[in-house]
């Protein structure tokens, strides 16, 4: 392989921008429509039972389909599974937004995680191939982790903004214009190294045991919040998921071309990368949650008001992202960014735990601020390091494993947290039930005390993924390597131990 050919694309900053677009959309529709839910609901006549599925549809298609997608990625093309990902989410979109019924509605939701699984590994395995200098490495990724990260907090934005001032269908129909642009600039600037391709057929039986297990483990959290821990139900696709998952180890380690090459997650580093990052997924997910209540419930803000509330936080994430975390990856190890960055977003939750009935946004906002601060600190170098020195054709599989561990973190997070929160409250209030003055006031102190109480575990969930990031994680600080000859693997920078 000639010199060339492992040069930098000189279109590769212009392709960042469209790469961001699309990843932006793919993050933004998972809590873009949280705030539309109550109208879309009320227009459609959507159940109180039926409710949920308007969120866990796209988190089912979406967790379960991830690494088959970033296999489609390694197979088909990065570029071409990113503009067939763009494409489809767009269509997905327009089928939401002009839904009839709730079926028309959650099939569309599910359509749109299914095309989100193709797209979102293809995105960031597409930024791994393009970006090989470790300086500008670290720039791009920084971006693409303040989008990464602050997407979430930005849809709750503009989801207020949309359905307060236009109505809940634009929540679906602004991702078309996002899809036209990014296609349209993928089309004019995006190119990958052709060398990169992971040609080897499909893995069939891998594919159906990871996306079986996934849904079942997620599928699993769902019912638990809605059945209770110990129903049967509950019970039964945990243990389904664990044979399947199981099973797809064990067909994993056997097949020729596996669908997840196990040299991928057992590596120290990234098998840290996913499971620290999933942990604090779970942690970030039901601080939104409960927050986007606690302001609408308690404080009395308007969908607009509980969306701009959040900027702080969505501040300190780009600052977090591409001022701390981009400036020092290159200078210091990765664990020495993620995880003070976390044990920082912990201490904004540890802030966040003391809401009660007469707590200002005022008292909230240093704790808003510092887990932005912190998230955007570990988030830049985590999804950098999850791709750093893997195999080009592994690069889709290994991108959509970061996606996998938020997904599969943030269904877990919502089912959990709201689980704990509804336990709390209800033992709260059977406590205090003698004592109330009012049925009203003991309400909302039962509500604000289980949101206190998930906050607490989100505290120590943090925790946990700062600890496991600074334990498992021992690559050290990266270093651009000179490409003499031979292999595209070293126009990758490789890790100083």
């Amino acid at each position: 392989m000639s010199l060339n050919a492992l040069q930098p694309d000189p279109r590769r900053w212009k392709a960042l921008i469209f790469i961001g677009l699309a990843q932006l959309m793919v993050v933004l529709d998972a809590t873009v429509v949280n705030i539309a839910l109550p109208s879309a609901q009320q227009d459609l006549g959507i159940s109180d039972g039926n409710r949920q599925w308007v969120i866990t549809a796209y988190a089912l298609a979406f967790g379960g389909l991830l690494l088959f997608g970033g296999r489609i990625a390694d197979l088909w093309g990065r570029r071409r599974t990113f503009l067939v990902g763009l494409g489809g989410f767009a269509l997905a979109s327009a089928l939401g937004g002009a839904a009839a019924n709730t079926a028309m509605l959650l099939g569309a939701r599910a359509l749109q995680g299914v095309f989100g699984a193709l797209l979102a590994p293809a995105a960031l395995s597409l930024l791994a191939v393009m970006f090989t200098d470790g300086k500008e490495r670290a720039k791009a990724f920084g971006i693409y982790g303040a989008i990464a990260g602050g997407g979430g907090a930005i849809g709750l934005i503009l989801g207020g903004l949309l359905t307060e001032y236009m109505n809940w269908r634009w929540t679906f129909y602004v991702n078309i214009p996002f899809a036209v642009v990014a296609i349209l600039g993928a089309v004019l600037v995006i190119r990958e190294p052709a060398e990169g391709r992971n040609r080897s057929r499909l893995d069939v039986p891998g594919v159906l045991l990871v996306t079986t297990g996934l849904v079942s483990l997620v599928y699993g959290f769902t019912r638990a919040e809605s059945d209770g821990w110990s129903s049967g139900i509950t019970i039964g696709l945990f243990v389904a998921s664990a044979v399947l998952l199981a099973s797809f180890v064990f067909v994993e380690s056997r097949v020729k071309a596996p669908l997840l090459p196990l040299r991928v997650v057992l590596n120290r580093n990234r098998g840290g990368v996913y499971l620290s990052l999933g942990l604090a997924v779970i942690g970030m997910f039901g601080l939104f949650l409960f927050l986007t209540y606690y302001m609408q419930k308690v404080l009395g803000y308007t969908p607009v008001v509980t969306g701009l509330a959040f900027l702080p936080m969505v501040a300190g994430m780009i600052t977090g992202s591409t001022q701390i975390g981009a400036r020092l990856m290159t200078r210091m190890p990765a664990r020495y960014l993620m995880a003070p960055g976390f044990l920082v977003a912990s201490l904004g939750m540890l802030i966040l735990t003391q809401i009660d009935l007469n707590t200002s946004y005022w008292a909230i906002l240093p704790g808003l601020v510092l887990m932005g601060l912190g998230m955007g600190t570990a988030f830049m170098p985590a999804m950098s390091l999850a791709t750093y020195g893997v195999e080009p054709r592994d690069a889709g599989v290994a991108s959509a494993m970061v996606n996998t561990s938020q997904q599969v973190g943030g269904a877990i997070g919502t089912a959990l947290l709201n689980t704990i929160a509804t336990s709390a409250a209800t033992a709260y209030a059977a406590s205090h039930a003698a004592t109330a003055s009012s049925k009203q006031l003991l309400q909302m102190q039962t509500m604000v005390h289980g949101f206190s109480t998930a906050i607490w575990w989100s505290f120590g969930i943090l925790i946990l993924a700062g600890v496991f990031a600074f334990t498992l994680i021992n690559a050290g600080r990266p270093q651009p390597h000179t490409v003499a000859e031979g292999n595209i693997e070293d126009a990758v920078p490789v890790m100083a131990h």
